[in-house]
């Protein structure tokens, strides 16, 4: 369902809304709004009453929560909802056999059909058919059939809305493995390295990196969220870059400056991380000295700003770019990982940029939302 269908499918649904509470709205003190208002605030309340479970999938447990709401949107009419199997749920006095001859062409034809007792609107998710509002009536009308058909178009917005919701997560999940075995094998194989050497010299210093190296694994390879917060995230990258300093000495110098303020932020999980390994891998290790690299994270209105700032080697803007669109052989970590996360969860305006030249050091930035729907850690 495109958004022009999905606006006249809620614009409508207030329209019909409005005749059955016409008369009680008038009734109230007009310094509440005209009727046509108080019908408006009463259709969107009941309808996002109805939105939760619908969105958890078309089965009967959903189907059975909602209808309720969906009900009280067609007048309080007996209603049902159906998939490819059969009724889920219904509401009323209502009669599956006088519904089921149309609830069948409805399934094979994908437009509503009507009869002297029912009525027997489409759900449908990507032009796929997948079950049915039915609406029983002893006295259908143009107008019940029309909101019927705009109440079902709403409802397959918000199935369709659950099944992407469910694709995204299941998605990022798997993006988050992908993750996970393209940085883990260099990393456990450098750190455990940098712990042996300490192991005969420095014991005690030895055991203080293999803790850290314990949390730092634990955080990485956790098993549950999506997301996480900004504060846990630099937690883990202290641990990384602890680990690192020990095998770089003072080749490997790192400032950070973060705001109080963003500490709470929530974001992609090892969505910063893997930008700092990149600083350490693809910018210091390669130079030849020392090199320094800047973490700064800052409020910027209703955005927080992360910056990973290095003075490595540097790198052609044409193999980023390419490391971006996932077609680099050999590229940053996680970088193009990092990017398509970041877009999903906030939109095309919030991916990585990096700015970057050979010999000139490595900046990348990414602002994300202090507050976004659907991101909580």
């Amino acid at each position: 369902m495109d958004l022009i269908a999905a606006g006249l499918a809620g614009a409508l649904v207030v329209a019909v809304a409005v005749a059955a509470w016409h008369s009680a709205a008038r009734r109230r003190d007009s310094s509440l709004g005209s009727a046509d208002d108080l019908a408006t605030y009463a259709t969107l309340y009941t309808a996002s009453r109805a939105a939760p479970a619908l969105r958890a999938g078309l089965d009967a447990e959903g189907a059975q929560a909602a209808l309720p709401h969906i009900r009280a949107l067609l007048g309080e009419a007996p209603t049902s909802v159906t998939d490819g199997a059969g009724e889920l749920a219904s509401s009323g006095s209502t009669d599956p056999e006088v519904a089921a001859p149309l609830v069948s062409r409805v399934l094979s034809e994908g437009r509503t059909q009507a009869s002297d007792r029912v009525v027997v609107a489409p759900l449908a998710v990507e032009e796929r058919v997948v079950g049915t509002l039915v609406v029983h009536t002893e006295h259908p009308s143009a107008g019940l059939v029309r909101a019927t058909t705009e109440v079902a178009r709403w409802m397959s917005g918000q199935i369709e809305l659950g099944e992407l919701s469910a694709s995204r997560a299941a998605l990022m999940e798997a993006e988050l493995r992908a993750l996970r075995a393209q940085i883990s094998p260099h990393f456990i194989y450098n750190s455990l390295g940098a712990i042996a050497s300490f192991v005969r010299t420095d014991p005690e210093r030895a055991r203080s990196l293999l803790l850290e190296f314990a949390d730092f694994t634990r955080y990485s390879f956790r098993r549950h969220g999506e997301f996480t917060t900004l504060a846990e995230e630099l937690r883990s990258i202290e641990r990384y870059l602890v680990l690192e300093k020990a095998r770089f000495g003072d080749r490997l110098r790192v400032t950070s400056s973060v705001a109080p303020e963003v500490l709470n932020v929530t974001l992609p999980f090892l969505a910063v991380q893997p930008l700092v390994e990149n600083a350490v891998r693809h910018g210091i290790e390669p130079k030849d000295g020392p090199g320094q690299i800047r973490l700064v994270a800052r409020d910027a209105g209703a955005f927080c700003v992360i910056e990973i700032d290095d003075d490595g080697v540097g790198s052609d803007p044409e193999i980023v770019r390419e490391a971006l669109a996932g077609r680099g052989a050999g590229g940053s970590i996680g970088l193009a990982n990092v990017d398509e996360r970041l877009r999903a969860t906030y939109g095309d305006q919030h991916g990585v940029v990096v700015e970057t030249a050979p010999g000139l050091g490595t900046k990348v930035s990414l602002r994300v939302p202090k507050f976004a729907p659907d991101v909580s850690a």
